[in-house]
């Protein structure tokens, strides 16, 4: 299965206006996923025999038994006794994840190679957090295994294509349980993490109030001890995320049988924020959770991220002109934006007023349509046009059935709209 998302921007409350946090998810609308990696998509290879194929499946199934038992030794038998390294890193690995509720772990083998007393493999791990995953997170992994008394013991086990970090390779995982969350963290205190979880309880029935739909009402809060850290876990360069608080990682789709998303937290970035900044972050990507599955291709990020930072909005005291700094600095110096943001605006790297400004229209498109045609028709105008195939052509259909106007005669009331809040 593929790695769906991108980053999501979350709006903070420092001086200079917003802790911007982009993004999309998904294709998955939004934010960027390396909790899962992707299939491999290949079958073992002709030159391995299916005895040996055999034989090291039976390997990693004992492996796999070992952690899901917790037993140490049984995890560790099956490490070659020379990989001293290797013993080292794999005992921290299994006790890091003493705490986690690991519901299922197991491999799939991919291509397989022998080479006389050594076998090379593509595999993927395939693992699931009890009680939040409904279908297994996937991490690809490049093994090698060495023969001895007829049996295939582990030399080396590395990261596969897309794999990026796991949390316990980090560190040892702290787990906090909130009511409808799951933190789990490296390195940080846990009074803090207790706060953040109480947060999410928080946040979550707020978020159902908005979306008034189904969807797991749970949320996996993923909190890694350094920004570098958190560049490891989403597979980029940390500096991509420099002062956003937060992303949502997930997979686009309208099945339930998918792994949880991920809310994975800048600890630099979210401390620096007061309470309505960090209350608002966390409304933004638990909508993006909540909205997952109706999210697919033909939701233009205009609307996805709009649609999350107008729940995320509701309940805050800030002005219009607090929340849209960018465009209403814009529109008081007479630059109306002639179209609603493309896809392109919210690119990471890019400039950070036009992304400022794509976010900021996005919320006021949504909140236009809550305010013109009702919060009701907001919520299935975004169901409607994740359910299309076509974008052009699923946003037109919603507009002319739910709103009774096109695409240009909405983007010229989208653009008074503007005008009226922010002049």
């Amino acid at each position: 299965m593929a790695v769906h998302g991108r980053p999501d921007r979350t709006p903070g409350d420092r001086p200079s206006g917003r802790n911007e946090q982009p993004g999309r998810r998904r294709a998955l609308a939004l934010s960027l996923a390396l909790v899962a990696g992707g299939s491999t998509g290949c079958a073992p290879d002709s030159r391995a025999s299916a005895h040996t194929v055999d034989s090291v499946q039976e390997t990693l199934n004992a492996r796999a038994a070992a952690l899901l038992n917790r037993d140490e030794q049984g995890y560790l038998a099956v490490l070659a006794g020379e990989q001293t390294e290797l013993r080292a890193a794999e005992r921290k690995v299994f006790r890091n994840l003493a705490h986690v509720p690991i519901g299922s772990w197991a491999y799939r083998l991919g291509a397989v190679r022998r080479d006389g007393p050594k076998v090379y493999a593509e595999a993927e791990l395939n693992y699931r957090v009890r009680g939040y995953d409904t279908a297994p997170v996937v991490v690809p992994r490049r093994l090698e295994l060495g023969l001895r008394d007829s049996r295939w013991f582990l030399t080396a086990d590395r990261p596969g294509d897309g794999a990026a970090e796991q949390l316990w390779q980090q560190g040892a995982v702290t787990v906090v349980r909130g009511r409808s969350s799951l933190v789990l963290a490296v390195g940080r205190p846990v009074d803090r993490l207790r706060a953040l979880a109480d947060a999410v309880d928080r946040t979550v029935p707020a978020v159902s109030r908005a979306w008034r739909g189904p969807w797991p009402g749970r949320v996996v809060i993923m909190v890694p001890g350094s920004l570098e850290a958190m560049g490891g876990l989403l597979g980029t360069p940390p500096a991509v995320y420099q002062g956003i608080a937060a992303v949502t990682t997930g997979e686009t789709g309208t099945s339930a049988a998918v792994p949880a998303d991920r809310v994975i937290v800048n600890p630099v970035a979210y401390d620096s924020l007061g309470d309505i900044g960090r209350s608002v972050v966390l409304a933004h990507e638990t909508t993006h959770v909540a909205t997952r599955s109706a999210t697919s291709a033909a939701t233009p990020m205009w609307l996805s991220e709009g649609f999350a930072d107008w729940v995320a909005y509701r309940d805050t005291p800030r002005t219009t002109g607090q929340n849209a700094p960018e465009l209403h600095r814009s529109v008081q110096q007479g630059e109306l934006p002639a179209t609603l943001p493309a896809d392109h605006d919210f690119s990471f790297g890019g400039d950070q007023a036009t992304l400022s400004r794509a976010y900021e229209g996005g919320w006021l498109a949504c909140e236009l349509i809550a305010a013109r045609w009702g919060e009701e028709t907001l919520v299935r105008f975004y169901r409607q046009i994740g359910a299309g195939r076509e974008r052009t052509a699923a946003v037109t259909k919603a507009m002319h059935q739910l709103l009774g106007i096109g695409p240009e005669e909405f983007t010229a009331r989208w653009r008074g709209y503007l005008r009226d809040r922010l002049a």
